[in-house]
């Protein structure tokens, strides 16, 4: 019993640290508007992505700031895909709304913008790989 309790006592010792050493956001204040103003002003999808990590509310604020980081990947691929690729984006992005449809609770909103957001990279991803740049 008591090596339980040592054991779980140094998880979360293990897991502050790691918390602590994650990004922190950059924005002015926690306040939506100066992480939307941080988001936007991101040089690219990948960056924009990161400072969503780091700045997110894990709540349904996040919504917001998954949307600023929908666009700022899409720009890279957006009217660049053939309708089958096109498809598919859209396929996987109603996915993830479904998948935390019947959920309740903010978390699961974040949770589904995190997934929309992460499915818009992969697609900007490729969409750099296949023209040869890189943001």
């Amino acid at each position: 019993m008591r090596l339980r309790s040592c054991l779980a006592g140094l998880a979360l010792l293990l897991c502050g640290g790691a918390a602590q050493a994650a990004e922190e956001c950059p924005a002015k204040s926690t306040a939506i508007d100066d992480v939307i103003a941080v988001l936007s002003a991101a040089p690219g999808c990948n960056t924009a992505m990161q400072l969503f990590e780091a700045c997110a509310y894990g709540a349904s604020g996040d919504v917001q700031f998954g949307d600023v980081v929908e666009k700022k990947c899409e720009a890279d691929f957006g009217g660049g895909m053939k309708p089958p690729q096109t498809l598919s984006y859209q396929r996987e992005l109603k996915a993830c709304d479904r998948k935390y449809r019947d959920k309740s609770g903010t978390i699961y909103l974040s949770a589904a913008a995190f997934c929309r957001a992460k499915v818009a990279q992969r697609y900007s991803q490729r969409a750099l790989k296949a023209g040869g740049a890189g943001r």
